[in-house]
């Protein structure tokens, strides 16, 4: 498994290896000892999967209570890919990165995203389709659910929308999502 970096610490890209010849290929996802090796510990609780059409933009999304930690991956499609950094005491407080995930042709490379408890994720769509599959480290908590309004000028967050017909399609509870100055935040304000 090759770990890739990204503009925040704690945020890694995973790029499982691959064995192929002429009849396709196999790779392993995910293995726990392997995971355990990358600083992974984690039990995965839950998978989701979505599908979403050219220009939904899905988050930010958190959960107070019972914080999730992400192990993301498209099955299908292009999506940007942005996780924030929520922890109050962490030096990346309130930065971001982003990260263009494709899987246009089954050919094209695997790599999945690991967000760790704490940080804010969401997606926008770049193909006319695409389909995301995630591990989580907790269940799904409604009364935890939080989000953070995904345009929040202090983020900063340079969405690709001049690759989008049109402005982005956000749920109606996305829409009203907060800015962060004023969001409930893990461990406390």
């Amino acid at each position: 498994m090759e770990v890739v970096d990204t503009a925040l610490a704690d945020v890694k890209v995973l790029r499982p290896r691959r064995f192929g010849d002429d009849r396709g290929w196999f790779a392993e996802m995910f293995n726990r000892e392997a995971f355990a090796k990358l600083g992974i510990d984690r039990e995965f609780v839950q998978d989701n999967q979505s599908f979403s059409r050219k220009g939904v933009l899905r988050g930010l999304h958190y959960q107070l209570g019972k914080p999730q930690g992400k192990l993301l991956r498209v099955l299908s499609g292009h999506i940007w890919d942005v996780a924030v950094d929520l922890r109050p005491d962490s030096p990346e407080f309130g930065k971001y990165m982003g990260v263009h995930l494709k899987r246009e042709d089954p050919m094209d490379a695997v790599e999945m995203v690991w967000i760790p408890e704490g940080f804010a994720h969401g997606f926008v769509v770049l193909s006319e389709t695409a389909e995301v599959l995630y591990k989580t480290t907790d269940l799904y908590y409604p009364q935890g659910e939080r989000c953070v309004l995904w345009n929040d000028p202090a983020l900063g967050i340079p969405w690709p929308l001049d690759l989008l017909d049109g402005e982005p399609l956000v749920s109606a509870k996305d829409a009203v999502g907060v800015l962060l100055r004023d969001a409930d935040l893990p461990g406390g304000k």
